[in-house]
């Protein structure tokens, strides 16, 4: 079974039958797919192991002989639940999506993940998306071939720009905290950096417009904005060089950094009769 244009991967999860009516030993869905018929797909795919009634989860490239680009950890079957993915399962699932991409950055400690009881998490059928689509956006600019990663790295970018996605960025971060959203947002960036630097060197010369440049998010309380943002040094443009000639190795290093800013403002709403006065003055960057 298989569909595509911008899954819900959570909703298709949760609404698979138990493992016993399935036809066949697997369950796949499309993650996106190249515009031509004659490339493959990335797809997403949940296969049953009835020796220790396990699910494994898997990310592959359906060519005519699949190309496995990603896999989970064994879940195990509640078999006293009416659901296949419980909220444990769910849990763990998210957790190992998690882990992943953070593991696709410069530090490799596991890092300790716990979240509240999934039920009293506004928001987490988006928050979950969010996290599989950028892993699936890391498993693409890495792992996939080259027939498939123009096409789908565009749709997914797509995807994670979106305003749902933007507000589940946000409820993320207060999941992961101010250190793990450190980290996944470096991991992140180094992706879209790697992403970049592919594209200047497919097409030298030319001037391009970088792919996702910038991340940011608000918080807002009475009378105060924070502005959290990020940006990886090389899709920032140059305006102007006072050394053009700079040492190639510094260069190098420089563009596999990330901008991290906090830009914070007092603002103060003062209603008039035919208008509303708003009074921003910045007080920390």
């Amino acid at each position: 079974m298989a569909s595509c244009c911008n899954p819900d991967i959570f909703t298709w999860i949760q609404s698979l039958p138990p493992t016993t009516q399935w036809r066949a030993g697997s369950m796949s869905i499309c993650i996106c797919s190249s515009p031509t018929s004659s490339h493959p797909s990335l797809n997403f795919s949940v296969t049953k192991n009835l020796e220790n009634s396990s699910l494994s989860i898997s990310i592959f490239a359906d060519f005519n002989l699949p190309v496995p680009l990603w896999a989970s950890k064994p879940l195990t079957i509640n078999s006293k639940s009416s659901k296949l993915f419980d909220e444990a399962t769910i849990s763990c699932l998210t957790i190992n999506v998690i882990k992943d991409v953070l593991n696709y950055g410069s530090n490799k400690k596991n890092p300790l993940i716990r979240f509240p009881k999934l039920e009293s998490i506004s928001g987490f059928k988006d928050i979950f998306n969010l996290a599989f689509l950028t892993l699936a956006l890391l498993i693409c600019i890495y792992e996939a071939p080259a027939d498939l990663r123009s096409a789908c790295l565009n749709s997914l970018k797509n995807q994670l720009t979106s305003c749902q996605s933007r507000v589940a960025s946000k409820s993320l971060m207060k999941l992961l905290g101010s250190n793990l959203e450190e980290q996944w947002m470096r991991s992140l960036n180094l992706a879209i950096t790697n992403w970049i630097a592919e594209i200047q060197a497919t097409h030298r010369g030319l001037m391009m417009k970088t792919p996702s440049p910038l991340f940011s998010y608000a918080i807002a309380t009475f009378g105060f904005w924070k502005v959290q943002l990020y940006c990886p040094v090389m899709a920032m443009d140059l305006v102007n060089s006072s050394n053009p000639c700079a040492d190639e190795r510094l260069l190098f290093s420089l563009n596999y950094h990330q901008l991290e800013g906090v830009i914070q403002f007092n603002y103060k709403v003062i209603v008039q009769e035919k208008w509303v006065d708003v009074m921003v003055n910045i007080d920390n960057i």
